[in-house]
């Protein structure tokens, strides 16, 4: 039965991260995250759970645009044209992380957390996350309201969802 975004919306994170290795065990699968404005949290939710080297090997923080770079081969060119939280970005974010890990699955975020880093085109809350593989991906902007702490935690969240939900799809 295919799960509901209502259903986990009402899970806590540790329960998201289960879910999520039940997904990626169930499905054989490799997952990783390419973060920037989270700072490894979704990282930090995946290995909470005791047993997940089965299915996360490799997550990347690239805070900075010269890491996203380096680390995810995200192009300075692209970097420059778009801004760091663009569509552009965290699909090629995504894309990267998952070429370099061997990752069938992954998500990549990267946002204005705040409380400084705003603008009118991208104020504080701005969040860009992409899920995907190497080939595909697929990305959406959000929009979440509070201080930095919960801006942070609503896209680990939304993180989260978005892979199992997709990894339910398949």
């Amino acid at each position: 039965m295919p799960v509901s975004t209502r259903n986990l919306n009402d899970l806590d994170l540790t329960s998201l991260s289960e879910r999520l290795g039940q997904q990626c065990r169930a499905r054989g699968v490799h997952v990783t995250a390419a973060e920037s404005c989270t700072g490894g949290e979704v990282a930090s939710a995946i290995t909470a759970v005791a047993g997940s080297s089965d299915y996360f090997e490799t997550g990347y923080v690239t805070y900075a645009n010269g890491a996203k770079t380096r680390l995810l081969g995200v192009p300075e060119a692209m970097l420059e044209a778009h801004g760091a939280v663009s569509r552009e970005v965290v699909e090629a974010m995504v894309a990267g992380a998952c070429r370099d890990s061997g990752a069938q699955w992954g998500v990549a975020i990267s946002g204005v957390a705040g409380p400084g880093g705003g603008s009118d085109a991208k104020p504080v809350g701005t969040v860009w996350l992409a899920w995907g593989d190497a080939e595909r991906q697929d990305a959406e902007c959000r929009h979440f309201p509070g201080d930095r702490r919960a801006v942070r935690e609503q896209a680990v969240r939304e993180a989260l969802i978005g892979l199992i939900m997709r990894l339910d799809a398949t």
